[in-house]
């Protein structure tokens, strides 16, 4: 059953504006997992943006509740390239209390523009 969708989109030069104006803002929205590539090179702002839109998607897929962390949700990547959501801390209470058992994430970016949608099953 699904409990619950989200979907959002992210213009990459604004959110890369944004994190120039605020340099402190990336270590507020990501885990280190998420900044770096498993080489320990830094991710593109392309795939951050995407990352950022997920962030979004889950809150929305959650109904958007006060209060959530966005370090409490983490995309992260299987070797097949395929991503997942990773949850804790203030999205997990708010996914068990709406009885969410698995997510589903899918991130895209082109034409400047990077986007996410989520899905919450029970």
């Amino acid at each position: 059953m699904i409990v619950g969708v989200g979907i959002d989109v992210a213009e990459i030069d604004r959110f890369a504006a944004a994190l120039e104006r605020t340099p402190d803002m990336a270590t507020r929205l990501f885990v280190e997992r998420e900044l770096t590539l498993p080489s320990g090179e830094r991710r593109g702002i392309a795939s951050l943006a995407a990352r950022f839109a997920a962030k979004e998607a889950v809150a929305k897929a959650l109904g958007a509740p006060a209060g959530l962390r966005w370090t409490d949700a983490e995309v992260a990547v299987l070797e097949t390239g395929q991503p997942i959501l990773k949850i804790r801390g203030t999205v997990a209470e708010r996914a068990a209390e709406l009885g969410v058992r698995s997510w589903h994430v899918s991130l895209s970016h082109d034409a400047g523009v990077a986007s996410a949608v989520v899905i919450a099953e029970g």
